[in-house]
């Protein structure tokens, strides 16, 4: 019998790989100048990368030796205009090989397999777990929180072009698949200027109304109908998060303008599915006394979208009761005839509400800090000693706090936004429902201070104590916080003013856990691990003081910034570790690579309810770690942090990703509203660096420092300790050490040495390059140690084709961008500015969209 996965790779090969060459075929077609002679040129090239980097060349001398052997281009201008043509056609390569992997999705994924819905089912009732499994489902759901960051390069139009490309390819729609292709040649994929957060929050909208909005609804009608008596109308399963329009950390263009804005388009895109569902509704529901309940409904639905002044006239609460009526007519007097439909619009409400997705409220603790201050200074609310003030004396005067503020005398911008944007959280409220607007983050939070502080400041924004239903999330990010964050947390339980609030919020405290900064502080078995040993505290401190504590992982796409295998780390964490809940922020690029289409949505959202649900359920699974185990990942992780300290203080690494990497030129690719560091300080420190251009730049380089650096030192320093056997069981036995590990294994395979493998002579650079690579080289002999496999990804052949299929169409790119570097290099050596050093500029940044596109989680 065909094992599993090599029937899916065999799929993968027929629909991915074998498709990709016949389409990419069509290109020639597309209407680019001279469009014919670059696929012919552009392969070419490709080969000449290939063969160049085996005989040692560098970038440059490829391309050089591409230009004399393969054309009779001789001047700067008309070789940089051809390059430019590459980039444009490779571009379109990447958008069709993702289409192309969408539609084949089904084929190659097992929809019905181990971990989707299906095998849970199955799982419980031969398990008899029925019982358990309502239990478990009346506190326990998924939330799925949409962000902005900038990692997702393709515009709007270019999104749809795909989807509708997978959905002609999955027909097998030839004449539309070169129709598709041609209308994506005559589509502009640069952004001539940056997006509003409104702008971003619309592009993630459009995932809502066409992926989650029908997946989740898919979803949770399957739970019910499986299970009638499990789920629960009040706890839906599924919750949806957002951030564009509410997450103003480090972005100035943010205001609490946007922040209304934002969820008034969620209200309305909302209503305007629900609005299209009744349509449709109506054309099946012909019936006696259902059909002008469902026509008072599509009015009602039809004014609030269109009629001002009608906003206020709709509840979900109404939307249930009129569609519960309907469905009980049905049953009774119709046969239950299309019943199943006005139960999934049903489902659908439950999880969506008038809210479509809850907006959170986030901003760096220092600003909170500030504000305090000046409203001391100002005397309004807040003692003029405050600054004087221990920590236990500032924590009793900001629980003490009352009446409210003046905003009109705070003269700074940003604090006069958050006295503003506390008052809008209400009227937020007020339209969407308490769950359009119920959490307030704060990242960079390093002590009890910090929380009380966001308490005070609503209390003097004018809201009463008893209304005071909002959750205060503080957000622990480096190393350092995450180690303290269970003290932290310690004095807020304590507290009696913010144990009064809790209170109020059910005894319930969610907690955010940044993987990014970590990764960029610690590296990456740091940080895996002090998250880890961070949640395992925070849940004894937390049931010490009989809270429900629920974890919001802060994951972006790439396995250094929590990404990679994530429902394996959910299906993991031992039992001391907090499952009431799975919260994750879903991230630029993994957005559309992992939730791109209702297919691939539904399945990754089953993985994760899976991850939770058989965590609890099926405990007898060897999870929790012993004491053994953990002082044992403990002594590998500060190996770890050790190898990765030495190359991150060293004093080339900031000059390295500036003059090496395309970092400098992330602020002017224009794909996202916030600035790529934190402050308006000048120059680059790590420290300021957000850690999404961080990532990004190693991906961009090949060599994905983040996702692998200290790994091979930390394992051979264990051998050396006698200690490797005691690992290699480890693996074996533990999820989170493999899955660990698995996550590596990725990001080893994105990179390629050879394309920079000319700075080793570099010098200046030379000596971290060599750092770098040794570092890679003893992590991939020690892997494969551990795994028993000979390659890496070797046990995930889909995943690792597809990736090598990506790399290969990406190379040309990656050569032609440090070739560009390279030049601008030399000129800042040879203090010259020649005109021609802007277009350099441009191509390299030009290059980051294919390759961080290719990669799909890079950054």
């Amino acid at each position: 019998m065909d094992h599993p996965s090599s029937r899916a790779l065999q799929q993968f090969r027929n629909e991915v790989g074998i498709r990709f060459q016949l389409y990419n075929s069509l290109f020639t077609s597309l209407p680019f100048h001279r469009i014919e002679k670059t696929g012919i040129l552009l392969s070419l090239l490709s080969n000449n990368c290939e063969e160049g980097y085996k005989r040692r060349l560098s970038p440059v001398e490829i391309i050089d030796e591409f230009f004399s052997k393969h054309t009779t281009y001789t001047g700067e201008e008309e070789r940089l205009n051809l390059l430019f043509r590459f980039v444009q056609y490779v571009e379109r390569q990447v958008v069709l090989f993702d289409a192309l992997e969408d539609a084949a999705f089904g084929q190659v994924n097992d929809l019905n397999g181990v971990g989707t819905l299906k095998h849970l089912v199955s799982e419980v009732l031969q398990a008899n777990k029925q019982e358990q499994l309502a239990e478990k489902l009346k506190d326990f759901s998924i939330r799925l929180v949409l962000t902005a960051h900038p990692t997702q390069f393709y515009p709007g139009p270019v999104l749809g072009i795909i989807n509708d490309l997978a959905r002609a390819l999955s027909d097998n729609n030839t004449a539309l698949v070169n129709t598709y292709l041609q209308q994506l040649g005559k589509t502009p994929f640069f952004k001539k200027k940056k997006p509003t957060p409104f702008d971003e929050a619309i592009s993630l909208v459009w995932y809502l109304e066409n992926v989650f909005y029908s997946a989740a609804g898919k979803i949770l009608s399957s739970l019910k109908s499986q299970f009638p008596d499990t789920v629960d109308a009040a706890n839906p399963v599924i919750r949806m998060g957002f951030w564009p329009g509410g997450d103003r950390d480090g972005n100035p263009f943010v205001t609490s303008e946007t922040t209304l804005q934002v969820a008034d388009a969620l209200r309305g895109a909302i209503i305007k599915c629900y609005y299209m569902d009744v349509r449709r509704l109506k054309r099946r529901l012909t019936f006696e006394g259902v059909d002008v309940l469902l026509t008072e409904l599509e009015t009602k639905l039809y004014n609030n979208l269109f009629i001002p002044g009608q906003k206020t006239t709709l509840s979900k609460e109404d939307i249930l009761r009129t569609l519960v009526r309907i469905r009980d007519i049905i049953m009774r007097q119709h046969n239950g005839l299309f019943g199943h439909l006005v139960s999934n619009l049903i489902s659908k409400i439950e999880v969506f509400g008038l809210h479509f997705a809850s907006l959170d409220i986030r901003q760096e603790s220092t600003v909170h800090g500030q504000l305090i201050e000046t409203l001391a200074a100002l005397g309004e609310g807040i003692p003029a000693d405050y600054a004087q003030l221990d920590t236990a004396g500032k924590i009793k005067v900001l629980g003490a706090v009352s009446g409210k503020a003046d905003v009109a005398k705070v003269s700074d911008p940003v604090g006069q936004d958050i006295l503003k944007t506390l008052d809008a959280v209400k009227t937020i409220r007020h339209f969407n429902g308490p769950e359009g607007c119920n959490r307030y983050i704060i990242s960079q939070c390093n002590s009890a201070v910090n929380a009380m502080e966001v308490y005070a400041l609503f209390r003097l924004s004018g809201w009463e104590t008893e209304e005071m239903d909002v959750d205060i999330v503080p957000l622990f990010e480096t190393v350092d916080d995450l180690q303290h964050a269970a003290e932290v947390m310690e004095t807020l339980y304590t507290d009696p003013v913010y144990h009064a609030h809790l209170k109020r919020r059910k005894g319930r405290q969610t907690i955010m856990l940044g993987f990014s900064d970590g990764t960029k502080d610690g590296g990456y078995l740091m940080a895996n691990w002090s998250i880890y040993k961070a949640k395992e505290e925070l849940t004894r401190i937390s049931r010490k003081h009989h809270v429900d504590v629920v974890f919001f992982d802060g994951r972006g796409g790439p396995p250094s910034r929590g990404g990679g295998k994530t429902h394996k780390f959910y299906a993991s964490m031992g039992h001391n570790i907090s499952n009431k809940e799975i919260q994750l922020t879903i991230q630029g690029q993994t957005v559309s690579s992992n939730f791109g289409t209702t297919d691939a949505a539904q399945f990754n959202i089953e993985q994760l309810l899976h991850a939770g649900i058989s965590n609890d359920l099926f405990s007898n699974r060897h999870v929790t770690m012993n004491k053994k185990e953990e002082e044992l990942l403990h002594e590998l992780s500060e190996a770890g942090f050790k190898a990765y300290k030495q190359l991150k203080d060293h004093p080339y690494l900031p000059d390295y990703l500036m003059q090496v990497s395309p970092l400098r030129f992330y602020s002017e690719t224009n794909i996202g509203s916030r600035p790529v560091k934190r402050g308006g300080a000048s120059g680059i420190s790590l420290k300021a660096l957000r850690a999404i251009p961080f990532a990004g730049s190693w991906s961009q380089l090949k060599q994905n420092v983040t996702g692998y650096y200290g790994v091979g030192s930390a394992l051979r320093e264990m051998e050396q300790q006698g200690k490797f056997a005691a690992l290699q069981e480890l693996y074996k036995e533990s999820l989170f050490f493999k899955t660990l590990l698995d996550n590596c294994e990725m990001a080893m395979l994105k990179s390629y040495f050879p394309l920079t493998a000319f700075l080793g002579d570099h010098k200046q650079f030379g000596e971290i390059w060599h750092m770098i690579y040794a570092e890679y080289e003893l992590t991939r002999q020690y892997l494969m140690r551990l795994s028993g496999n000979t390659e890496l990804m070797a046990a995930y052949p889909v995943e690792q084709l597809s990736i090598q299929m990506r790399e290969r169409i990406v190379l040309p790119l990656a050569t032609i961008q440090q070739y560009a570097l390279t030049k601008l290099r030399e000129m800042d050596e040879q203090l010259i500015t020649r005109p021609v050093k802007e277009t350099y500029e441009k191509l390299v940044m030009r290059c980051s969209f294919g390759i961080i596109n290719a990669g799909r989680n890079s950054a």
